[in-house]
């Protein structure tokens, strides 16, 4: 027993020091590896930024510069080290070289590529290998990289923020664009730079005119998506405008795309990609256009749509995490769209998993899981 809380003990501290990644690593998992030598750590690193070294080599050279051999040390890793050369060599060969004795892995990678062949390769030279430590808090931290590499679908992130009373807007928008605060809006970038892509339905286009970019901009261009299942997006809207600074898919029905082929021909000279999908009810199938989307290498992405485009991802059970932004304020009849429209065709109730509730400034955010993470 002592022995796994000691494991455990380690592999948090392994967990929260990845957790730190998040946002820069994207679509690459945030992984960290703690190094220890009689109950005290060495050394730690993690993957800083997408196609920079790995947690473990970043561990190995941080016990260096300290002045620490790792010579029979134990290193705790948040995800089975990778054996294959990608942008970065093998990260089981420095393992193996730095006389590393003993390796705690939270949770192997399902990637082709892995798939416990780091593991069996450092079994062979005779290191010790337990796997497993902690590992429904690895598959949390990223539940996205999981979810895309074992079924080859996006985790899909619902957010929104609204009044105490579920208003989503008011009835003069001009009047307070904004519902949540700046501190609120700051950590809604922070989400932006951790997915792959934002959608929104075409009415939020059309009321709000919003760029989606990630603020600061991220280390790879976020692909902004919009539904418009008969191509009403105003061809003088900011996306558009923009087009050059992060790409603009347009996913419309087969049926739009047919009738009209005029528009769809305007932006795609604009340099935004239309996808006709097939319809569900006039709209655009989601599961279609999530499928699509998967095929373009989207592991998560974001909806920030209106009332409308909410209530089709929750009936079509599609959302895997909701996040929403509560501001304290009433609005009575100066509100509008609201939140209990997208859900009242809901046939059985949601209750969300490991629930996370935070303030940022006046706001109170909460956030859960739709589904347990096994």
């Amino acid at each position: 027993m002592e022995a796994i809380n000691i494991h455990e003990k380690y592999m948090h501290e392994a967990l929260r020091f990845a957790r730190r990644s998040i946002g820069s690593v994207e679509p690459n998992p945030a992984v960290a590896a703690v190094v220890v030598r009689a109950d005290k750590v060495i050394g730690k690193g993690r993957h800083r930024r997408f196609g920079g070294a790995h947690a473990e080599v970043e561990a190995i050279k941080n016990c260096r510069k300290k002045g620490h051999t790792t010579e029979g040390a134990t290193m705790y890793v948040t995800l089975e080290p990778c054996c294959h050369h990608g942008k970065t060599g093998p990260c089981t060969e420095a393992i193996i070289e730095s006389g590393i004795a003993e390796v705690i892995i939270a949770a192997e990678d399902p990637s082709e590529h892995c798939r416990g062949k780091g593991i069996k390769q450092l079994k062979e030279t005779g290191i010790k290998v337990a796997v497993g430590i902690c590992e429904q808090q690895a598959r949390l931290l990223n539940a996205g990289f999981f979810k895309f590499v074992e079924t080859g679908r996006p985790w899909v992130i619902l957010k929104w923020a609204q009044s105490i009373d579920g208003n989503i807007s008011r009835t003069n928008c001009a009047e307070n664009r904004w519902i949540s605060g700046q501190k609120s809006r700051e950590d809604v970038q922070g989400i932006r730079r951790r997915v792959q892509a934002i959608m929104v339905g075409v009415k939020t286009v059309i009321d709000d005119d919003p760029l989606l970019t990630a603020r600061p901009a991220r280390k790879q261009p976020l692909l902004r998506v919009v539904l418009d299942s008969n191509l009403k997006i105003p061809l003088d809207c900011r996306l558009l405008d923009t087009i050059k600074q992060a790409p603009v898919v347009i996913m419309t029905t087969i049926g739009a795309a047919e009738t009209q082929p005029h528009k769809a021909r305007q932006l795609t000279e604009m340099g935004a990609k239309v996808l006709a999908v097939p319809a569900a009810k006039t709209k655009c199938d989601i599961e279609a256009v999530l499928a699509r989307l998967a095929e373009m290498g989207v592991q998560e992405v974001l909806i920030e749509g209106g009332v409308q485009v909410i209530a089709s991802a929750l009936q079509a059970d599609i959302t895997d995490e909701i996040i929403t932004y509560i501001a304290p304020e009433v609005f009575g009849q100066t509100g509008r769209k609201n939140i209990a429209g997208a859900m009242q065709n809901l046939i059985n109730p949601l209750r969300l998993k490991h629930i996370q509730i935070d303030q940022f400034g006046d706001d109170v955010r909460i956030s859960g899981l739709v589904r347990e993470i096994i």
